[in-house]
This record gives C-alpha cells, structure tokens and sequence, in this order.
C-alpha cells in the first residue's frame, strides 16, 4: 500500500462530493446527534441531582453509572442484539438492523457518561451561584440555568466527549445495525469494512472526516474558554 497515494486519493474522495462516502457520514452525524440529544436533558437533570441532592442509593446510583460507562460498546451490542432479535423480547418491535436500534445503543453508550461528567462538572461548580439565585428570588429553572451557566465549560465538555464517544464507536453499530448500505452504515463500521477488503481510499478519507470533527470541536473549545478568560481579567 502506497501512503501518499492512498492519502491523495482519499482527499480527492473527500473533495469530489462522492455520494456514497457522504451518505455514510450523514447517516453518522445524524443517527450520534439524535442519541445525544434524546438524553442530554435527563443526563444533566440526574447529574445535578447527583451533585446537589441527598437521598437514599445516591451512592449506588453513582457507582453504576460509572461502572456502566466502562462496558465495552460490543457488549452493550450484543445483550441489544439479544433483545431486538425474532427470538428476543423485543423483536415485536422489529428494530434491527435500523437507525433506530443504532440510536438505541448510543443511547446506553453515552448516557452514563454524560451523568458521571456532568455529576463532577456540577460537583465542582461554586455553590453559591445556585443558593444566591434562589435567595434573590429566582425559580428553580432559573437558579438551575444559572448554575449551567457558571459550569457551562465543564458541561460543554462532557457533549463533546460523550459525542466523540458514540460517532467512533464500531461494536454496538456493527451489532444491532448490520453495517447497510445507504441505511445503516457509518463511519467506523465503514472504516472497518473498507479496511478488511484493501480499499484504503474511502477508509482514510473518512478517518479524516473524524479527525477535523476533532480538531474542529476541541478548538471551538478551546476559543470559547478563551474569551471567556479575557472577558473576566
């Protein structure tokens, strides 16, 4: 395999609108976005109650939520797969092998993470922003966004982990969506497939497609940190 000729192959892939290649991101971006957005609510919801609240099981909570976000993403496939199957108990529903499973098990895949990081960006935050809101009067809502507010760097950190976490992941996908053409194939399951049969091109070409997400995300980051910085000094 010739590097620089795969590599300029995979940028003019990249450049020449090839369908086949940007059908696969799209199905990427939007089946990750979906997932992220269905739970970012109750996540930062359970987060702060984690961080600010005291009841009986916090403890327990907190343990399998950590413990959870350590399960290898091809287990959390295959007990999907078990379920989702004709012989399961949900096979009634008829999801696998859609989009709708593949948002399913990035559902489990990154909602623990988002409690656990939030738990800590909320944990970490200055009590005093959320107890000098309720003391001028504000409602709940609004004492809570003025503490995501105060936390907002943390939090925004805690997506983009949990959302570089799910657009990369290639067991659960593989499992419960079957890796089809046009329907159910991203990038990382691309990448594998593309891998294993020699063509390099389209593979590298969307390895580069995560790597400017990447760079794209922890950059914008970085800048909003900054001026942030230069604002308060």
């Amino acid at each position: 395999m010739d590097i620089w000729q795969t590599t300029h192959q995979a940028i003019q892939l990249l450049f020449s609108g090839d369908a086949a290649l940007w059908g696969i991101v799209g199905v990427s971006f939007s089946v990750s976005l979906l997932a992220i957005g269905i739970v970012l609510v109750p996540a930062m919801l359970m987060g702060f109650a984690l961080a600010y609240g005291t009841f009986p099981g916090r403890w327990l909570v907190l343990s399998l939520m950590n413990t959870f976000q350590s399960i290898p993403t091809v287990v959390i496939g295959l007990l999907l797969y078990m379920l989702l199957s004709r012989a399961g108990p949900l096979g009634d529903w008829k999801m696998l092998f859609t989009q709708q499973a593949m948002i399913l098990g990035q559902i489990l895949i990154c909602f623990p993470l988002l409690v656990s990081m939030m738990h800590a960006a909320f944990q970490n935050s200055d009590r005093r922003a959320w107890e000098t809101a309720l003391t001028l009067g504000a409602s709940l809502p609004q004492a809570f966004f003025s503490l995501m507010w105060e936390c907002r760097f943390p939090l925004l950190a805690a997506i983009i982990a949990a959302f570089s976490r799910v657009i990369t992941e290639v067991g659960c996908s593989m499992m419960v969506g079957g890796n089809i053409l046009n329907s159910t194939r991203n990038i990382p399951t691309a990448i594998a497939l593309e891998s294993s049969k020699g063509a390099f091109a389209q593979g590298v070409a969307l390895g580069m497609v995560l790597l400017i997400l990447a760079l794209g995300l922890n950059f914008f980051l970085s800048v909003a940190r900054g001026k942030a910085h230069l604002r308060t000094n």
